[in-house]
């Protein structure tokens, strides 16, 4: 097939149109709903999702929730309040941290942090990344812990997998408490709760089951992220918007999607599964997005094993029959 760097280029004005008309379709038809409820961050996909229901639904029926807890960035609400002002929908702040510190969220993760550099208090902030070298080689990611004080001291090293599940499953609190968040608001008015991961998201395993990955309506989880932005540029969403390197604001430290999970920029990322999925030939790859063919048989054996080990995040829960 026709391979080449703009495999991927959509046309962002029809695309808009088809997805209005879904969404509209979707949660007055086969919902029998009235409006959308979407938690906003400030981040890429979470503003596209919410631009796509204001024109769709019109402002009045989108309400977009903020969930901050004391890990988040500042800049997320800032971010979130700039959108809803631009796109003229209700923007609701619900801080999250009370509850988080009910369900022991903090102390499980601090305690397993402890547990691979006892040193680490209050003074201190946080991070998993995994190496984002993942063309050079073909081989399962190894998570790392880094710890950070005020002073600027840094130390890292790789994860025990008995604190690193302890962590994950701390903070995976964080997104299935938001969802908690988005249903109150969304059966309180009879309205239906968005889901905001891209294709890279849903379809790699990059979201919480019963968190982030609650939702009503996924109107964005069939489109690459290198897509999704170009829909934001067509929607015109804020610039500080669309520049910001998306990251996974869980962490008390900031991680990037790149530096947590996927290992790779999204463009190369994209164009490899893009690629793989279209059966394009490693050689034709490589020529095309100037990598050798070790590097793209790299890239097409990453993608493969986290789909692959991400399946069941994916499935309804099972009945035994």
């Amino acid at each position: 097939m026709e391979f080449d760097k703009n495999s991927l280029r959509i046309d962002a004005a029809t695309v808009t149109e088809q997805l209005c008309t879904t969404i509209r379709t979707q949660i007055r038809s086969r919902l029998h709903k009235t409006g959308a409820v979407i938690g906003i961050s400030g981040g890429i996909d979470s503003t596209v999702a919410a631009a796509l229901c204001a024109r769709a639904l019109g402002p009045e029926r989108v309400v977009g929730i903020m969930m901050p807890e004391k890990d988040s960035s500042p800049l997320s609400e800032q971010l979130a309040r700039r959108l809803a002002a631009q796109f003229g929908f209700e923007a609701i702040k619900e801080d999250i941290s009370g509850g988080l510190a009910g369900l022991g969220c903090y102390e499980r993760r601090d305690q397993a942090i402890r547990s691979v550099f006892p040193e680490f208090d209050a003074s201190w902030s946080a991070k998993i990344t995994i190496p984002t070298n993942i063309l050079e080689k073909d081989t399962f990611n190894f998570f790392h812990l880094t710890i950070m004080n005020k002073s600027g001291e840094t130390k890292t090293t790789r994860m025990p997998l008995a604190a690193y599940l302890q962590v994950v499953a701390s903070s995976n609190l964080k997104q299935r408490l938001r969802m908690t968040t988005l249903y109150y608001h969304a059966e309180k008015r009879n309205w239906a709760v968005i889901g905001t991961g891209n294709k890279d998201e849903h379809e790699q395993g990059f979201f919480v089951k019963y968190g982030d990955g609650g939702a009503d309506l996924k109107p964005i989880a069939h489109l690459f992220k290198i897509q999704v932005y170009q829909l934001a540029e067509y929607l015109k969403v804020p610039r500080e918007i669309i520049d910001r390197t998306p990251t996974t604001d869980t962490y008390s430290a900031e991680v990037t999607q790149e530096e947590f999970f996927f290992g790779l920029d999204f463009y190369k990322m994209d164009m490899l599964w893009y690629a793989l999925e279209h059966e394009v030939p490693a050689e034709k790859a490589a020529s095309v997005l100037g990598l050798t063919v070790e590097q793209v048989q790299h890239g097409y054996a990453n993608i493969e094993r986290k789909v692959k080990a991400t399946e069941y995040l994916k499935l309804p829960p099972l009945h035994a029959e």
